[in-house]
């Protein structure tokens, strides 16, 4: 795999990856009752203790992008740069 093609895919993953967040954000902001509602069928948490899971699993996924995407195609455009 040429590094041109694996900028080309850690892009798209960046691209998705912010795609599911904002989805995930949206469906927390504006159907937050119904989510809650959803999760408490299968777990007994507070709503403080609801908000703070998915506020972490968000704050987790976002690092998550940025270590695992987001410096890797960072790193391959300044590599791409320097050999081109």
């Amino acid at each position: 795999m040429s590094i041109a093609i694996a900028r080309d895919v850690l892009l798209w993953c960046i691209v998705i990856n912010y795609g599911v967040l904002i989805v995930w954000f949206l469906f927390f902001m504006l159907a937050h009752d119904w989510m809650y509602q959803l999760h408490g069928r299968w777990f007994h948490l507070s709503v403080e203790q609801f908000d703070a899971l998915h506020y972490a699993g968000m704050a987790l996924y976002k690092i998550g992008i940025l270590l695992l995407n987001l410096v890797p195609y960072i790193a391959l455009r300044l590599v791409g740069r320097v050999d081109g």
